[in-house]
């Protein structure tokens, strides 16, 4: 039987590394999608949800993951995100991504937002500088 190599990556760190996986399945802004050993090579980026690998020796396991991206290439499969969190319990799995994932996401924006503005009221406020006559 054909297997994947799975590797999970945090910006920081491995989080996991998973030898004979035999299918992955993943979520996407257009849906979920699932990997298997000889599907082709590709490029998916992720949305915040649960990620569910299969090995023959631990059966299936659900990660929670943030938004991120996939590359497959060959056998090997390699996600990078933001964060992840693994769990046995797939409710408390989903609900830690809508808690905390898009929470912070929401946070985030809020901070971006708060910034464009500092940063309009500063351009404007130089830019009036600059118009004063000397």
């Amino acid at each position: 039987m054909r297997s994947m190599t799975l590797e999970v990556l945090l910006p920081f760190e491995i989080f996991a590394r998973e030898q004979d996986v035999t299918s992955v399945v993943v979520e996407t802004a257009q849906g979920c999608f699932g990997l298997l050993p000889q599907r082709l090579d590709c490029v998916a980026a992720l949305v915040p949800g649960i990620l569910s690998f299969e090995t023959a020796s631990r059966g299936e396991v659900f990660l929670a993951v943030d938004e991120g991206v996939l590359v497959k290439t060959g056998a090997d499969v390699v996600i990078s995100v933001r964060r992840a969190l693994r769990g046995d319990d797939l409710s408390r799995l989903r609900d830690a991504v809508e808690q905390e994932f898009l929470k912070l996401d929401a946070q985030e924006e809020a901070m971006r937002t708060a910034m464009a503005q500092l940063e309009t009221g500063f351009m404007r406020r130089f830019a009036s500088m600059l118009e004063r006559p000397s």
